[in-house]
């Protein structure tokens, strides 16, 4: 074999290199491929375009079938791919990069095939404008407010390997966001499918953030999904509102108890625990790249039943849940504590303390006390001799004497009035406070029944209405 080589390297040893097309796509069983059809071999300094019956050289009939017969039996050897010589001539090459191959027949059919799935990438069609514009947005958005953001990011990850990332946000605290936009079809099972590049970004350090704006994408749980609307380039490169309208959840902790509004999900009757809820909530495009970035929208798997669900949530909300999760009692939501973040008129202080009517009505305790009559003053003295005579003085009049308080007066009982007239009873029965899941008997004629009266005690409600305690009217001016 060593024999075979060194006679293809004199023979072609001053032959010149072809210049070829870079790629091939063809149809196979009415799936799309793209595979690399010229190959560099580095040992004869040659190029060889596999579109060719002869790869390129009619005077070196069986070229392929040495080549491929060398390339298995180095295979077979356990021999290194990168030892064999092979390189993508094409794309690859022409971008200053190495990236090796090996051969194989399939159907007939000869290929060339990448060493490294990360290199089939630069043979992918061209990005279309709606992806070069989120990636923009992406990018605008994130510096806006101070975090560094690029676009097409290889990351390194081994000596010879690396992961790519259309747009990768370097966040709050070191934190890496790796923002993939997936606008065409995507494979679900594969080295090369969405699942397993998120585990591998994930695996890495870097946050895996798909956005799509396909519904059958948004609903699958292979990794953490985000969705908007099919628009145009135009309307995504925009600095207006861009809705995220799926991928977005709010997470809402109630008991189940008989006053739940939502069914146990564990049983079919009330079971006491306190369950989880996810509830969809649209947010915008850039709200949610700078709250990934900061920290304060976080990605959450939350499991119902033998399923998955993976969708992002506030910071708070994932607290909430590890609680749960781990048994701790949940907190409610925090208030804000500033004024400035309460609504127009609210206000987190006590109101003024004003006294009530009856408190200023109400008599003293202590007895009035009479005052003494003002003392006569002296008169003026007589006018003099021209001046005009001075009004006549006017006697000061005795003090008038104390009232009787209110205490001492005796006290005239009030006939009854109209007001006094009984309300008819009317309960809300439209209140879950009036129903319960278990039957009792009523407290009058101890038949079965599920509702309850506004004692939370069993009883009909025309029971409840005709002989529970009647409500008086109000008594006062405003009644």
């Amino acid at each position: 074999m060593l024999s075979g080589i060194g006679w293809l390297i004199l023979c072609l040893m001053d032959c010149q290199c072809l210049v070829l097309p870079s790629r091939k796509e063809f149809f196979e069983g009415g799936r799309r491929a793209t595979l690399a059809n010229i190959v560099w071999h580095e040992m004869l300094r040659i190029e060889l375009d596999l579109t060719r019956e002869d790869l390129g050289w009619e005077s070196r009939p069986g070229l392929w079938d040495l080549l491929y017969q060398t390339d298995r039996l180095y295979a077979d050897r356990g021999v290194a791919v990168s030892r064999r010589g092979l390189q993508c001539g094409g794309v690859c090459r022409k971008a200053d990069v190495v990236a090796w191959m090996y051969l194989r027949e399939r159907g007939g059919r000869r290929e060339a095939v990448h060493e490294r799935s990360e290199d089939e990438e630069r043979h992918r069609a061209a990005l279309s404008d709606e992806h070069k514009a989120y990636q923009e947005r992406i990018v605008r958005t994130a510096e806006s407010v101070g975090f560094r953001a690029d676009s097409e990011v290889r990351t390194p990850v081994g000596p010879r390997s690396w992961i790519q990332t259309d747009t990768l946000v370097q966040g709050e605290g070191g934190i890496r966001i790796g923002r993939e936009v997936q606008l065409s079809t995507a494979g679900v099972e594969g080295p090369r499918s969405v699942k397993a590049r998120a585990a591998r970004a994930a695996k890495h350090g870097i946050i895996p953030a798909w956005h799509t704006d396909r519904s059958d994408y948004a609903s699958r749980t292979d990794t953490h999904w985000t969705r908007s609307d099919n628009l145009p380039a135009e309307l995504i490169a925009k600095s207006g509102d861009l809705r995220v309208v799926s991928g977005y959840r709010a997470l809402e902790f109630w008991r189940c108890d008989d006053r739940a509004l939502y069914r146990c999900p564990q049983t079919q009757r009330r079971c006491g625990q306190t369950h989880v809820t996810p509830k969809p909530r649209d947010v915008f495009f850039d709200d949610l790249v700078r709250g990934t970035a900061a920290g304060l929208i976080v990605p959450i798997e939350h499991r119902t039943g033998t399923k998955t669900h993976r969708f992002w949530v506030t910071d708070a909300d994932q607290e909430r849940l590890e609680d749960h999760n781990s048994g701790r009692p949940v907190l409610p939501p925090t208030e804000p504590e500033d004024e400035r973040d309460l609504p127009t008129g609210a206000s987190h202080r006590a109101p003024t303390c004003r006294p009530s009517a009856q408190a200023a009505a109400a008599p003293s305790a202590e007895p009035a006390v009479a005052l003494p009559p003002i003392p006569i003053q002296p008169s003026a003295p007589s006018r003099p001799i021209g001046a005009w005579p001075s009004a006549p003085s006017i006697p000061a009049q005795p003090a008038p004497p104390p009232k009787p308080s209110a205490a001492a007066a005796p006290a005239i009982p009030r006939q009854p009035g109209p007001e006094d007239r009984t309300e008819e009873r009317l309960l809300d029965w439209r209140s879950s406070a009036h129903w319960s899941s278990e039957q009792r008997p009523c407290r009058y004629c101890s038949v079965t029944t599920n509702l309850r009266d506004e004692d939370g005690v069993p009883s009909h409600k025309t029971y409840a209405e005709d002989r529970g305690p009647q409500r008086q009217r109000p008594v006062g001016p405003d009644a």
